[in-house]
């Protein structure tokens, strides 16, 4: 049976008609999916491929691209004869139905798929339209909380969420017209090839930045680096960090603004965090001072590094503060890169107690250690390069959170 839909806060112009409201079942036929696990399955060859429900929640989009996507094969060449009614086509959707969380019951819509026949895999639901929607419709809609909503009540399970064929039975699915329905699809759809060349262009720079770390510091036991900039040839210095570094522990000063750790950002301003600290503002007095190109050790250091720090303010006492004995002979971006590399992290473990999240740094410890580094003015120089993609790196990651936030207004206001 056909209802009338509510119509979307959103539409393109030229359409007007009511939606259609219809049961899944009456949209849909289900087909047969696989139990194979990542053991069953290689990247190399074989004579069918599949589709895993963890690729589905993790690394899919709303739409798969599966000439693209490098769909694993299936390594037992007997297991394809026996889904041989399930071989799936372009349009045919999955659902993963298990998810650690409420991402249970995400979707995706195949759209282009590979030379060699593709079955559905483990934790799966496949389903094929019983008539023709616009390309892109399904992957966007099915995906939408407009659709998801209905699924959430319908949720089983406590440390691992499920969604069942019954469960999917029982949802409504709505839809305009063929037209609209291609419209909506290449408006989306367009949005995630400009999501993907940004991620891309993102993904690719953080791989340069963090090549580029690994050879613009010398490798242990080497005086030099792998790549210097023109004109520098000195051997890299190799000093205890207690020659090169102080620690300072200056209270006093309630009136500065509070700062706290981030493993990304370094020192931010407590009121940027985005996250309420309840704390007795009358310990502030005890807070520990910290000034524009300090260095903070808390309690995540053994994982992102040392906070850098742009401002002038206090912070916890518990954390401990350090600053270059003379100033003028480093640069504190240039530590700052490397005290956030993965090198110098991994390092960390020497100097690292306790387990878990009880994990602390002994600083001592630390202080007793070598690093090595150029003169000031090479420093700058690596300390420019770093900048510079690290603003890239933030342009690009900008860009791709306006491009997620736009999708997501739209499928929130497209979709009735």
């Amino acid at each position: 049976m056909t209802e009338q839909a509510k119509v979307p806060e959103i539409r393109f112009a030229g359409f007007t008609d009511p939606w259609e409201q219809r049961k899944f079942g009456d949209c849909f036929e289900f087909l047969k999916s696989n139990t194979l696990s990542r053991a069953g399955l290689n990247g190399e060859n074989g004579t069918a491929r599949n589709v895993h429900y963890g690729d589905i929640l993790i690394k899919f989009g709303d739409c798969l691209d599966g000439e693209r996507s490098d769909l694993p094969f299936i390594t037992d060449d007997t297991v394809l004869p026996k889904y041989a009614g399930s071989i799936l086509r372009e349009g045919d959707v999955i659902f993963a139905d298990t998810a650690e969380d409420e991402t249970a019951g995400k979707c995706v819509e195949l759209r282009k798929l590979p030379k060699e026949p593709t079955i559905s895999g483990l934790h799966t639901i496949p389903a094929r339209p019983r008539f023709p929607f616009g390309t892109g419709y399904l992957g966007h809609y099915l995906n939408s909380d407009a659709y998801h909503r209905q699924l959430l009540p319908l949720m089983q399970g406590i440390k691992v969420i499920s969604v069942s064929k019954a469960a999917l039975q029982d949802t409504q699915v709505r839809f305009p017209g063929l037209s609209e329905q291609s419209a909506i699809g290449a408006a989306l759809n367009e949005i995630d090839s400009l999501i993907t060349l940004h991620q891309r262009k993102y993904d690719k720079l953080v791989v340069f930045k963090k090549s580029m770390l690994e050879k613009m510091f010398p490798k242990d036991g080497e005086s030099v680096p792998e790549i210097r900039f023109a004109g520098f040839t000195d051997p890299w210095e190799q000093r205890k960090a207690s020659e090169v570094f102080q620690i300072v522990d200056d209270r006093g000063h309630p009136t500065l603004p509070v700062l706290s750790a981030t493993q990304n950002q370094g020192m931010i301003y407590r009121d940027d965090s985005g996250r309420y600290i309840g704390h007795d503002e009358s310990n502030e007095i005890g807070y520990k001072r910290v000034l524009p190109g300090d260095f903070v050790v808390h309690l995540r250091s053994f994982q992102g590094g040392f906070a850098h720090s742009q401002y002038e303010g206090i912070t916890s006492p518990a954390y401990t503060v350090f600053r270059a004995k003379e100033p003028t002979s480093h640069s504190d971006r240039f530590w700052k890169h490397w005290f956030m590399s993965e090198h110098f992290i991994a390092g960390l473990s020497t100097v690292t107690y306790g387990i878990r999240d009880g994990r602390s740094i002994s600083v001592d410890e630390f202080m007793n250690t070598f690093l090595a580094f150029p003169a000031v003015e090479e420093q700058a120089a690596i300390s420019r390069l770093f900048d510079y993609l690290d603003d890239l790196i933030t342009l690009h990651q900008r860009k791709l959170e306006l491009l997620q936030n736009i999708k997501k207004s739209l499928l929130d206001k497209m979709f009735a």
